[in-house]
């Protein structure tokens, strides 16, 4: 019988790519213990240059093709290019339209976004809106992929409030190499009450993709699986650059683009950061905290005043993550460089959510263990309730319009993991069987689960009815099979 998995197999085949990468090792434990010996190619000496030395782009926004009544068209190719990542250096990289760092699509909520998606590539692909509440056709599911050669309209109807999302590809077992390789972009959903507020705006308002990478001797970006020694930290793909900013505040939108990194991000100064949102939009009220965790696929928007310093400062973004601190500790350098007026200001409340209290009564509370093999094998894998990825079993079914909670459990003893739920935000309601803290009080899509760790989700499947996945958003981790189906219905 011919499944879904063959066929995607078969694609797999024809374009060279294993369906199991071989000689992959449990990527969580690339941070999760330092001791361990290195996994995977040792690091090339390579042309990365000092930090600080070259300047972090403002990624592309895209222009709608054709805006009609409430709907905004676009039209991009997948196709592979270059970008000069290192000084002086052409890097093949895989793109949406031909962008390195990938685009910026501004979208409004209750107004449609159509984007059309040609297939340059010679290997099927499919894109997930990261975040979005879509109907499942339109959701990138990883076995919807869509042939080289072919296109494919993705329908967003943005039923959901503002929030900073990101797209990317999410074709299974590919996946991590082709957002590694640059299949990402943001999407950045906005409404009448995020207008409303005097926060910074225009180009005041700056996102910022956070992630690592390996370069081999001749400047190319290198991957294996579970790579330990991705140890160039991009922003917005230059290594560790500068950003010259003026003395008032900036809003900067956060996304950890990684496959596998945790960022501990926080201010050379000592100052704290302004959190004032998280995956799902605005937090209730501004949080400012010394370090702020991201993981991969989790997004934070912060507010940080540079009124504070003098023109000719320097202030570092640092890295406390997992990894040794002068590999990864620098991240970004913000230059003050000129005064500027700033009518902008932060208010002490930005939205109002439910409280945990006030949420809908869950119907059905739910186990979701998360694992990977780590006895040191060749080939380790990846579950969720102790089951690999099957594209053709339904692992979950829901009910429309329910709301339930989910115990996400990562069983692992070193591996760290991340949660990923499509279609739906959530709330987190506990951390180690504690309420969560300030800056996971908002709605959320992706939680970071450390080894031993439970969260306590509440979920509500009010969006569309379908087939989704839920999965590990270590990339590699889902890549191994950790990831699940689940139907509303």
């Amino acid at each position: 019988m011919i499944t879904r998995r063959s066929m995607l197999g078969g694609a797999l085949a024809a374009a060279g790519l294993p369906l199991l990468a071989p000689g992959i090792l449990a990527g969580g434990e690339a941070h999760a213990a330092e001791a361990l010996p290195p996994a995977g190619p040792r690091r090339a000496k390579g042309p990365v240059p000092p930090a600080f030395t070259m300047a972090m782009p403002v990624p592309t926004v895209l222009r709608p093709l054709s805006s009609t009544g409430a709907v905004d068209c676009y039209e991009l190719k997948i196709r592979r290019s270059t970008a000069e990542i290192l000084p002086g250096i052409a890097t093949d990289v895989l793109t949406y339209g031909g962008h390195f760092p990938g685009p910026v699509i501004h979208a409004r909520s209750g107004r449609r976004v159509l984007v059309r998606q040609h297939n340059d590539l010679d290997m099927p692909v499919t894109v997930h809106l990261h975040g979005g509440n879509v109907p499942s056709a339109s959701d990138g599911n990883p076995m919807d992929v869509f042939a080289p050669g072919t296109a494919r309209t993705y329908v967003y109807a943005n039923r959901q409030p503002h929030a900073s999302l990101w797209f990317h590809d999410h074709a299974h077992h590919m996946e991590a190499e082709h957002v590694y390789r640059g299949l990402s972009g943001a999407y950045l959903l906005t409404d009448d009450l995020e207008q409303s507020l005097p926060l910074p705006k225009g180009q005041y308002d700056v996102p910022i993709t956070l992630r690592d990478a390996r370069f081999d001797e001749r400047g190319q970006l290198a991957y294996t699986m579970s790579d330990r020694n991705r140890t160039t930290v991009l922003a917005n793909g230059r290594p560790t650059p500068y950003f010259e900013v003026a003395a008032r505040k900036y809003r900067f939108r956060l996304l950890n683009g990684s496959n596998l990194r945790l960022f501990a991000l926080g201010l050379s100064d000592g100052s704290l950061l302004t959190q004032i949102a998280s995956d799902g939009g605005l937090l209730e009220r501004p949080v400012a905290v010394p370090v702020l965790m991201l993981s991969p696929g989790e997004r934070a928007d912060v507010v940080v005043d540079f009124s504070r310093h003098a023109v000719g400062t320097r202030l570092v973004l640092t890295n406390t993550g997992p990894g040794r601190p002068e590999q990864v500790g620098k991240v970004l350098a913000f230059d003050v460089v000129r005064t500027a007026d700033d009518p902008s200001s932060v208010p002490q409340v930005l939205r109002t959510l439910r409280p945990a209290a006030a949420l809908p009564k869950a119907a059905v509370t739910r186990d979701i263990e998360l694992s990977m093999d780590e006895d040191g094998r060749p080939d380790p894998r990846g579950f969720i309730n102790g089951r690999m990825y099957d594209p053709d079993r339904v692992d979950t079914t829901v009910a429309f319009g329910s709301s339930e909670i989910w115990n996400v459990t990562n069983s692992n003893k070193r591996a760290p993991h991340n949660f990923h739920l499509h279609l739906v935000q959530f709330r987190v309601l506990e951390r180690g069987g504690r309420p969560a803290g300030p800056t996971e009080s908002g709605l959320k899509d992706t939680v970071r689960v450390m080894p031993g760790e439970t969260v306590k989700l509440h979920v509500t499947f009010d969006g569309y009815r379908g087939d989704y996945v839920y999965h590990c958003h270590m990339l590699d981790h889902s890549a191994m099979g950790m990831m699940a189906t689940f139907r509303v219905r």
